[in-house]
């Protein structure tokens, strides 16, 4: 499958994508892609974060693919049951983090997205996972993967992905995700 032939949805995990980060700029450079934005990114809620990805799914009039990352993959993992199979074809999920981990941000314990699900998940999924992620052991994110019966891409010592880890353009993971894409 090509990007064009899909609307691809990018789904940012706590504290949101800021400008510079390769999720913000994937919705730049891919023209059927776009973020699904939360009204609250510091206190999270299942519920609410549930609701608009639906709804993004709803609007959609191609095949859908998720792009998710860090706590957006766990929001995957706790939706992949209830969202019409007829529409998604796939996740690509980035650095999931692990809220079953306490403590693992300081400001919020998880809330409603504890604890992380590990069920096999019902479209074709791919993890890309970190071995010095410092909200996801890389063994935690291989369990993970397993569990949702996903592929799981090693991506060495790139921290979180994130621009903190030095991750703005994330050529690599363009490259995988249309690797991804090629398989759907």
């Amino acid at each position: 499958m090509k990007t064009a032939e899909a609307e691809i949805l990018l789904i940012p995990g706590f504290g949101n994508a800021e400008a510079g980060h390769w999720m913000r700029r994937w919705a730049d450079k891919i023209s059927t892609a776009r973020v699904v934005e939360q009204d609250n990114w510091l206190t999270p809620s299942k519920k609410v974060w549930m609701e608009n990805l639906r709804a993004e799914i709803g609007k959609a009039t191609r095949p859908v693919v998720l792009v998710a990352h860090s706590l957006g993959c766990v929001l995957v993992a706790h939706g992949a049951q209830g969202l019409p199979q007829e529409k998604v074809r796939g996740a690509f999920l980035v650095a999931p983090s692990d809220w079953d981990r306490p403590g693992l941000v300081p400001e919020f314990d998880g809330g409603d997205f504890v604890p992380v699900p590990r069920l096999p998940l019902p479209f074709r999924t791919h993890v890309v996972a970190s071995r010095n992620d410092a909200y996801c052991d890389f063994e935690v994110a291989r369990g993970l993967a397993m569990a949702w019966g996903a592929t799981l891409q090693d991506a060495g010592h790139a921290g979180h992905i994130n621009l903190e880890s030095g991750h703005g353009p994330w050529p690599e993971g363009m490259m995988s995700f249309a690797h991804f894409m090629a398989r759907l």
